[in-house]
């Protein structure tokens, strides 16, 4: 039998929102696994939220360039918000996005490029300006996406400068039409997906273990209604096509006119851009994103530093 200690309880219960004897019980359960005590607890309707507990350890700036038919975005990660606000730090973060685009987002590619006026690469200007902001800085990922014809728009959320913030979300179009309705209407389409995070633009995009994992959730919680199999099957298929509106981009309601999803209000869309409209991919970032915060616990740590 695994050991479960506290922290492990305390952890599933920050994650999911039951209560501490039904953590116990789930990771007892699971033999202490977290992924499938969070599960085990949905199935039975006792998780609130399965959401990744903790604070992001990440601070900085996500941003993003645009080009005629391309765009890319950045995460550059500092140690402290302030950083944020510093013009040197957002003039650099803007910068290594501009790389990035003349790279297609590729993440290596940039790293290696050179730096706009430096006479070094991205890596080694970052390095060298450690010293001069005064914290530790890290050039995360980036992405970029391109369409032969259409648009690439984008949206910064949370923005503390033009195409500087802490979501930046890029969405690729594809269409013969009229480019500026397009763009207009590409940058609704990336509010939305900042707003909402999807996981997919279709539902045949969507990573197969995910869905096959929500469909195992879906058939226990089933179950627990104690209807015959030929039941829950037709339960467990609308529930999952009520997945699908809450996770795939073009069957989401959009929140520009809910009333829509995505899918027919692109349809809507093309008679103002005067041709079709196809969503083709999109990047979401979010600054600090799976990366979680080590929580100290500072009464502690006054007390080492009394006895010290």
């Amino acid at each position: 039998m695994a050991n479960i200690s506290a922290s492990m309880v305390k952890e599933l219960r920050e994650k999911t929102g039951a209560g501490m004897m039904d953590c116990k019980s789930a990771l007892t359960e699971n033999s202490g696994d977290m992924e499938a005590a969070i599960d085990w607890l949905r199935a039975k309707g006792l998780a609130k939220a399965a959401k990744k507990a903790g604070r992001v350890a990440a601070e900085g700036l996500v941003g993003v360039a645009e080009g005629d038919t391309s765009a890319a975005v950045v995460e550059v990660n500092s140690e402290t918000d302030f950083v944020a606000r510093n013009e040197i730090f957002q003039d650099m973060v803007r910068k290594v996005a501009e790389v990035a685009l003349a790279n297609d987002g590729d993440h290596e590619k940039t790293g290696a490029a050179e730096f706009p006026g430096a006479g070094k690469s991205v890596a080694d200007h970052l390095t060298e300006m450690v010293g001069q902001i005064g914290e530790n800085m890290t050039f995360r990922r980036s992405a970029g996406l391109s369409v032969s014809q259409g648009a690439v728009a984008t949206y910064v959320h949370s923005a503390t400068a033009p195409g500087l913030g802490r979501i930046g979300v890029l969405v690729a179009l594809e269409s013969a039409g009229d480019k500026d309705a397009l763009k207009a209407f590409g940058k609704q389409v990336a509010m939305h997906i900042a707003a909402t995070s999807p996981l997919a633009v279709t539902p045949a995009e969507l990573d197969p273990q995910v869905v096959e994992r929500e469909r195992a959730v879906l058939i226990e919680q089933a179950r627990e209604s104690g209807k015959p199999e030929n039941i829950i099957e037709k339960m467990v298929e609308g529930r999952i096509r009520k997945f699908y509106e809450e996770v795939v981009l073009l069957s989401q309601p959009f929140v520009i006119n809910p009333d829509l999803t995505v899918e027919k209000a692109a349809k809507e869309a093309e008679g103002s851009v005067g041709a079709s409209i196809k969503v083709v991919a999109f990047e979401r970032f979010v600054l600090g994103e799976g990366i979680e915060k080590e929580e100290s616990d500072f009464a502690a740590e006054v007390a080492a530093a009394v006895g010290s």
